[in-house]
């Protein structure tokens, strides 16, 4: 009975999840009218179900007094509790957080922040991954995904012909493009001055919507058979909103992925053939944009950032190696910091005139206010903003972390590629969209996003019983 809430709970939080920015905005405009920051009673409602999956699920390991693993065959294990690698580094990463955090700025509501955005996933899936997960669980699942990704994308893409008055009315921001903590979300973002807009759909962002298309799209391209109209025209869907998110990042991720399936499906020959014919038609299809819009391939401003902001992490961890403490960098430190526009020298900020909130850059000069601005640091890599946290010691324990658990999955998931089961097929698609957002993460803070994070982890956690070896 347990077990049947728990999974239920989970189903419905899958659900859910992706369409958490678009509630949020439209329900505080409800109850307390336009440009209100996001209710936190309403924020949060995500938190509460997962806690409560969490205490269910804690709740079954003390009633049961074993520890389970994925599927009907192992929910009769009766092995005492058992610790493997992936717990020990993640209770070590814990522990560091909290000694840098103690031993620097010593700020616990900083702290708190930051264990939102780096702990709370990682400690879902630790609990997650000691308790059974039913196969039916996995086929609703998959379904939930699909479906889901299809309102998704299809929401976007109509999004894309709304005017920003429509989106002002729902309760969004009349600002496009940027990210302001006390403010209405932005309900869409531009390309630079080119006023090409990225898709966004229900989601707080174009990269976050990007990303969590990968989960969908895994689904599908691992599916036995893709033979059904409706599920090729939702795969239609999905590629064409991941597309016009223009994420770099989830472009190259979902590249990565379908590069794994072809290499694992295909003969040496023919994946050599397949791979030439996708690097000319993406050759072709860039050449095309280029000429068309410049901006969309090149993006200076973004690109820059991409580069100057990790050097800039990479020297913060030079001059201070034990790490500054959780909540000093990344999505945690917008919370706490000014919200600053950085636009291009030359450029005109006299649009900002009446928003005195706003700390706007023209080049490396603060043109407004006055006052000097603290503005939150963004390294655009996720695993050098741990590192930035919890030090060069974090940094790799974050990255054995992941590696070891990819290669676990991998092993256990690729493995007699022609005769997989529904089980390993569930398990190839978690894989590949674990991965894909790891890759991302090396540009983008790709876990900051609810979405990602609980969704990709919850599911990790299904697909990753513990060890049968008890370490000691």
């Amino acid at each position: 009975m347990l077990q049947r809430i728990r999974e239920s709970l989970a189903l419905l939080l899958l659900a859910l999840l992706p369409f958490h920015a678009f509630f949020v905005t439209v329900g505080t405009k409800l109850l307390v009218g336009s440009n209100h920051a996001p209710l936190t009673a309403l924020t949060l409602w995500k938190e509460a179900v997962l806690g409560i999956i969490l205490v269910i699920a804690v709740w079954e390991m003390v009633v049961g007094g074993r520890l389970s693993g994925v599927g009907k065959n192992l929910s009769t294990d009766n092995r005492q509790p058992t610790t493997d690698i992936i717990d020990w580094l993640i209770g070590a990463l814990l522990v560091l957080s909290l000694v840098v955090t103690a031993a620097t700025h010593g700020d616990w509501k900083l702290y708190l922040f930051g264990f939102k955005y780096d702990f709370v996933p990682l400690v879902a899936f630790l609990v997650l991954r000691r308790v059974s997960w039913s196969d039916i669980f996995m086929k609703r699942a998959f379904v939930t995904l699909i479906i889901t990704g299809g309102i998704v994308a299809c929401f976007g893409i109509m999004g894309m012909y709304l005017p920003q008055e429509f989106f002002v009315r729902l309760g969004y921001s009349d600002l496009h493009s940027l990210y302001r903590p006390n403010a209405p979300l932005a309900a869409f973002q531009q390309i630079g001055g080119s006023g090409i807009r990225r898709m966004q759909s229900v989601m707080s962002g174009p990269n976050q919507l990007g990303l969590w298309l990968l989960l969908p799209l895994s689904v599908l391209l691992t599916r036995k058979k893709v033979v059904s109209c409706r599920l090729s025209v939702v795969s239609m869907f999905i590629v064409i909103a991941l597309l016009l998110s223009l994420s770099r990042s989830a472009v190259l991720a979902a590249g990565v992925i379908v590069t794994i399936l072809l290499w694992n499906v295909l003969n040496k020959k023919m994946f050599i053939s397949a791979m030439l014919s996708v690097l000319a038609a993406a050759s072709v299809g860039g050449i095309v944009l280029y000429q068309f819009s410049p901006d969309l391939i090149v993006r200076a401003a973004s690109s820059r950032g991409h580069i100057s902001r990790p050097l800039e992490a990479i020297g913060m961890i030079m001059r201070q190696p034990l790490g500054y403490g959780l909540g000093t960098a990344g999505p945690a430190s917008n919370r706490v910091s000014d919200t600053c526009v950085h636009l291009e020298d030359g450029a005109d900020a006299s649009w900002a005139s009446d928003r005195p909130e706003l700390c706007v850059f023209v080049g490396d000069t603060q043109v407004q206010p006055e006052a000097p601005c603290s503005c939150p640091f963004l390294p655009e890599n996720w695993y050098l903003q741990i590192g930035i946290e919890m030090g060069v010691l974090g940094l790799l324990l974050y990255v054995v972390t992941i590696g070891v658990l990819i290669r676990r999955l991998f092993v256990t998931s690729f493995i007699r590629i022609n005769e997989v089961t529904n089980n390993q097929l569930f398990t190839q698609s978690i894989t590949l969209a674990l991965l894909g957002v790891s890759i991302a993460a090396l540009f983008l803070h790709a876990w900051e996003d609810a979405a990602i994070a609980y969704t990709v982890w919850l599911l990790v956690a299904v697909v990753t019983p513990q060890s049968e070896r008890q370490d000691h």
